[in-house]
C-alpha cells in the first residue's frame, strides 16, 4: 500500500556538503531534522559527501538506515550524494543544487557552526519579503581573531572591487528560491561568493543576522594562508565578470 502522504514533493531542500565530519554528522542530522519537523513543511536533506576518508559516509548510512526521518507534514527524506574523490565545497553545493527538489533551497556548512534554528527564520523572511533569497550575516562570528580580521578586510576589498554591499558573503547559511541557483554556473572556490554571483544574475537578496557557533568537534578544512591568495584571485575574476556581464533589455520588437 502506497502512503500518499509520502508522495508529497519537498518544499524545502537543505543542501549540506560534508568532508571528514565524522564527529559532527550525527548531531548535524538530528539538529536539522528536529528543527524542520517542528517547522512542519515538507523537506529533504541532501548531504553531499565530498570524498571523505573517515567514517562520515558510514555514519550517514547508519542514520539513514536506522532512523526514520519522517516529518509531521508527511514527508522527509535524507538523500546522500557521494563523490568518488574530494572535489571541494563549491562542487558539493553545485551537485546539491542540481539534485534538489524543493521550491526553497537552504545551504549550510556541516561543521555545526551554523545554527539550524535559523533556517525557519530565513525561510519566513524569504516568503514575507519581495526578494529572491535571504543570506546570513554572522554578526557575532565565533572564529579566531585572525580569521575574523582577514574576513572583515576581505569583505571590504570584495565590496570595493565588485560594487557589492554584502557584509558576509562567506556565510554558508542561506535560503534561496530554487530558480536562483538551478542554472547558475559555478567555478571552484566560488561558493564564497555565491551571493555576488546570484546578485549578478539580477536577483534580489536580503542579508539578515544569524547565529554562529565555535567549532567544537573536528578540524577546519581551511587555513588562513591557503585562502588569502585564492580569495584575492577570485575577487579579481568576479570584478572582471561583473564588468563583462551582458545587461540589456529589448525595448521593441517589430
Amino acid at each position: 500500500m502506497v502512503d500518499k502522504k509520502n508522495n508529497k514533493s519537498p518544499y524545502i531542500s537543505v543542501v549540506i556538503p560534508v568532508y571528514n565530519e565524522e564527529e559532527n554528522i550525527i548531531q548535524l542530522c538530528e539538529a536539522v531534522t528536529s528543527v524542520l519537523d517542528t517547522y512542519g513543511k515538507p523537506y529533504e536533506i541532501l548531504l553531499i559527501n565530498d570524498g571523505s576518508t573517515d567514517r562520515t559516509l558510514e555514519l550517514i548510512t547508519q542514520v539513514k538506515n536506522q532512523r526514520s526521518l519522517r516529518s509531521t507534514s508527511g514527508f522527509a527524506e535524507l538523500r546522500v550524494l557521494s563523490f568518488e574523490r574530494n572535489a571541494g565545497q563549491t562542487a558539493g553545493f553545485d551537485a546539491g543544487f542540481k539534485a534538489a527538489k524543493g521550491e526553497i533551497i537552504v545551504t549550510m556548512d556541516g561543521d555545526m557552526q551554523n545554527d539550524p534554528r535559523d533556517i525557519p527564520v530565513l525561510i519566513d523572511k524569504l516568503v514575507s519579503m519581495d526578494c529572491d533569497g535571504v543570506v546570513g550575516w554572522r554578526r557575532n562570528r565565533q572564529d579566531t581573531l585572525l580569521r575574523r580580521i582577514v574576513s572583515y578586510f576581505g569583505n571590504k576589498v570584495r565590496n570595493k572591487l565588485t560594487g557589492d554591499r554584502f557584509k558576509d558573503t562567506g556565510c554558508s547559511l542561506k535560503a534561496l528560491k530554487s530558480y536562483t541557483v538551478k542554472n547558475l554556473k559555478l567555478y571552484s572556490g566560488m561558493h564564497r561568493f555565491l551571493s555576488t554571483l546570484i546578485n549578478l544574475e539580477g536577483f534580489r537578496l536580503v542579508e539578515v543576522s544569524v547565529n554562529h557557533f565555535p567549532r567544537t568537534r573536528g578540524k577546519s578544512k581551511y587555513s588562513i594562508m591557503n585562502r588569502i591568495f585564492k580569495v584575492l584571485m577570485d575577487i579579481l575574476i568576479l570584478r572582471w565578470m561583473r564588468k563583462r556581464h551582458l545587461n540589456y533589455k529589448i525595448s521593441k520588437e517589430a
